[in-house]
């Protein structure tokens, strides 16, 4: 059944990307206005150099409460090593690696820029239309 279905087809296109010089105060603001686990970090090419999730976002405040140091860029806190999909790749192989990896989403990409985003939700509603 997913064999047949694309993420490029599934995926939340356009979606929030970082910079790594960003304010990290203003990528948790963004994410909050959002209603968002985590966003890509691209590069000025738009290629992903980095993940800023929920987790990452923690760190932030338990920089502030131990160092009382406030914010930082985002490359302080991000996820450096970041699994993406392949547009062209199938939701079988998605499902596979949300159920192997702790990780909500993963940046969809094309010839190595961003182009997209894939959550689990994404998965299940491709689910729901075949059901």
């Amino acid at each position: 059944m997913l064999r047949s279905l694309l993420v490029k087809d599934y995926m939340s296109g356009d979606p929030l990307a970082f910079s790594p010089e960003m304010d990290v105060l203003d990528a948790i603001h963004k994410l909050i206005r959002h209603e968002i686990t985590g966003a890509p970090v691209i590069d000025h090419l738009g290629k992903v150099v980095g993940f800023l999730s929920e987790k990452d976002c923690l760190k932030v405040a338990l920089s502030a409460s131990y160092h009382e140091q406030r914010g930082g860029r985002v490359s302080e806190f991000m996820t450096h090593d970041v699994i993406t999909l392949e547009g062209d790749a199938t939701l079988t192989e998605a499902a596979e690696l949300f159920v192997s990896k702790p990780y909500r989403c993963y940046p969809v990409v094309a010839e190595s820029r961003l182009i997209g985003q894939l959550t689990r939700r994404n998965v299940l509603k491709a689910l729901e239309k075949l059901w």
